[in-house]
């Protein structure tokens, strides 16, 4: 981000070798101009730090000259030549800069596809395979998934409801199929249990509840907010796993009192429930692993703050096409 010219006249300082030396790399990757602007100096400086550079010959320097036994002018074409750079790695330059902004503001947790959105609807233009290789160029990666192994108990013994989603996780509109789930954040205090409710049309997540217990009124916390947010719909299909807190007679009841369908996925078959254990993993790998949470109220924060601040408002989903959830529900619903 370029600062604003200071109309104030800058005094001439004196600078240690050091510092000429990183200005003038400064200068070869963002400009003259630029570098200037930065650093609070004169062009002047620069081109004349960048000339008495080019004109010294370190005595390492002369003896390679010797050793390869090539004519002097020819070294000092060479030695001309080296600062300057052509329009491929200009190009590189200006894309990596870019990249690297947008990357470090989608907070590392964009690959090269999302980033590419993010791009293009901030009007650049770059192609995928472009912003791939600049990252790779780069050394940036975004953020990895670890393996996670929950603990579930899931012999409880109470009814259980028909599966009515059966893996057709697509909806026409708003309030026809929500999803909903548990899982257990890990803290320096113990476990943290969240419960969340995510509508399948826009995949936002409209109902969710924190505890340090899991508990059916945990479930319940999570879609009464979901009720409250869309004005209790009716007809809803509500799919869960088969999970005690959600086949409890509270939850259960829940349900019923608001005309909700219930519905729950087949024994062991994680897949029913796919999108409810895809944005956990997704709030795990960019959320929460490589950080360390000492307190439940800590990660209570960082989880609120994902949800509500990152995921629901500016995290780019591929079923929304390349919309956040917010941005996808304002576009269909205006």
């Amino acid at each position: 981000m370029t600062k604003p010219a200071s109309t104030t006249k800058k005094p001439r300082k004196q600078h240690r070798p050091e510092f000429r030396q990183e200005a003038l790399k400064l200068a070869e990757r963002i400009g003259v101009a630029a570098a200037a602007r930065e650093l609070n100096l004169y062009e002047s400086q620069l081109y004349n730090w960048r000339s008495k550079q080019q004109n010294q010959l370190s005595s390492s320097e002369r003896e390679q000259e010797m050793s390869a036994e090539i004519a002097r002018s020819g070294w000092y074409v060479w030695h001309q030549r080296r600062h300057q750079i052509n329009r491929r790695q200009r190009f590189h330059l200006v894309c990596d800069n870019v990249f690297r902004e947008a990357f470090s503001d989608a907070k590392q947790r964009y690959g090269a596809p999302r980033l590419t959105d993010e791009l293009r609807a901030q009007g650049y233009q770059f192609n995928v395979k472009t912003v791939a290789a600049s990252l790779r160029r780069q050394g940036l990666r975004a953020k990895a998934s670890r393996r996670f192994r929950p603990v579930s108990y899931r012999k409880h013994g109470l009814p259980v409801s028909e599966n009515l989603l059966k893996q057709d996780f697509y909806a026409s509109g708003p309030n026809q199929k929500w999803v909903g789930d548990i899982t257990y954040l890990r803290t320096g205090e113990g476990w943290l249990y969240l419960a969340v409710v995510i509508d399948l049309w826009s995949r936002s997540v409209i109902g969710w509840s924190m505890s340090s217990r899991m508990t059916a009124q945990l479930a319940c916390d999570a879609l009464q907010m979901a009720l409250w947010r869309r004005k209790c719909p009716e007809n809803v299909i509500v799919h869960t796993d088969r999970g005690g807190q959600y086949c409890s007679t509270d939850y259960q009841s829940l349900l019923k009192r608001h005309n909700l369908r219930g519905s729950m996925s087949a024994r062991g078959c994680c897949y029913d429930n796919a999108c409810a254990e895809s944005f956990f993993h997704t709030l795990r790998v960019e959320c929460i692993h490589g950080e360390d949470f000492v307190s439940r109220e800590i990660m209570r924060k960082a989880v609120f703050n994902y949800i509500e601040c990152d995921y629901n408002r500016w995290r780019r989903h591929s079923a929304c096409g390349g919309l956040s959830p917010e941005q996808f529900e304002n576009q269909n619903l205006a």
